[in-house]
């Protein structure tokens, strides 16, 4: 079955671009779109914050932040919800980077939640899908009515089902049932007390738009996300990290292999990908060439069930 696409008519009133105007190209149009974000809903909301873990996706979202608001500092602070099983690479940029730019930076840990018994470790060792309670805590205690996140549709089904603006309710839990419509550049982020908005200011863009980005604004990433030695050993077709979160059965192999990470979890759940990607153009060419999402690829936590990043949103996840 083939679809007719109408063709404008003559009666169409959108106007075409006046001669000699100025055309924004793919990633100037993805930046202001985004830009504009930050800037409408920080207008109307009284407490936003910024996740930000140090993954590529933050740091690109930083980025637009500080880009939004110059010469001013960024207006708010941003939140890592830290599992413990963070690589030290990103660590200590997420460390360095909160240094360097000024910014106010809160922290909810998962092992606090262990520890005075509200949370128990979970058997299959990862602590990625154990954030969600520490980070609705952190959103309650810092009284955030709007929390910026980093997600993208293009990575996972449930993302793409998500607005730029998604309504959370007084549990911090998502309705994808119940969601606002999003006409043209307009952004309702009113809510009830008690509520909050997800933000979503990177809705739009891709994997491949991210490193586009990264290469033109010489954007500086975690060295993890490029080419590497590393001891690895595979598991359920992934390669994982040898550390201290990370350790291998006795039946899988300890090999030291080149490689890279195209996203940014626990040690635990998230794999890494053989690659000679030296550099931002290198990546580029990759990430091109790819037709297997980041999250897909190397993220255990997404395959624990066939909706489980879903579940998890509902739940109250970013």
């Amino acid at each position: 079955m083939s679809l007719d696409i109408a063709k404008p008519s003559a009666s169409d009133t959108t106007a075409p671009a006046a001669p000699g105007a100025r055309q924004l190209d793919q990633l100037s149009a993805l930046e202001s779109e985004s830009i504009h974000i930050f800037r409408e809903v920080t207008a109307e909301r009284e407490r936003p914050v910024l996740l930000f873990s140090g993954g590529k996706d933050s740091v690109v979202m930083l980025h637009l932040a500080r880009k939004a608001f110059w010469p001013a500092p960024v207006p708010f602070p941003v939140l890592h919800v830290d599992t413990g099983h963070n690589f030290p690479e990103v660590m200590d940029f997420r460390d360095k980077t909160v240094a360097d730019f000024g910014l106010r930076l809160e922290v909810a840990r998962v092992q606090d939640w262990i520890d005075d018994g509200r949370l128990a470790e979970r058997a299959d060792g990862t602590r990625n899908p154990l954030q969600t309670a520490p980070l609705l805590d952190a959103i309650e205690r810092g009284r955030f009515d709007a929390v910026y996140g980093g997600g993208r549709r293009d990575e996972e089904k449930a993302r793409a089902k998500e607005r730029v603006v998604s309504l959370r309710d007084d549990f911090g839990q998502w309705d994808p049932r119940n969601q606002r419509p999003e006409l043209w550049n307009l952004y309702n982020t009113r809510h009830r007390a008690g509520e909050h908005v997800r933000v979503f200011p990177l809705s739009n863009w891709t994997e491949l738009d991210i490193w586009r980005y990264i290469a033109r604004e010489n954007i500086v990433l975690p060295s993890l996300y490029y080419a590497h030695d590393r001891d690895v050993f595979e598991r359920d077709g992934m390669l994982l990290a040898v550390g201290e979160f990370s350790q291998p059965r006795e039946d899988e192999l300890v090999e030291t292999r080149r490689v890279r990470y195209r996203t940014v979890g626990d040690m635990s759940c998230t794999g890494a990908v053989e690659s000679d990607a030296a550099g931002v153009e290198d990546v580029l060419t990759e990430v091109a060439a790819t037709r297997i999402t980041e999250r897909g690829a190397t993220r255990a936590d997404d395959r624990i069930t066939e909706a489980a990043m879903e579940d998890r949103k509902k739940e109250g996840y970013f």
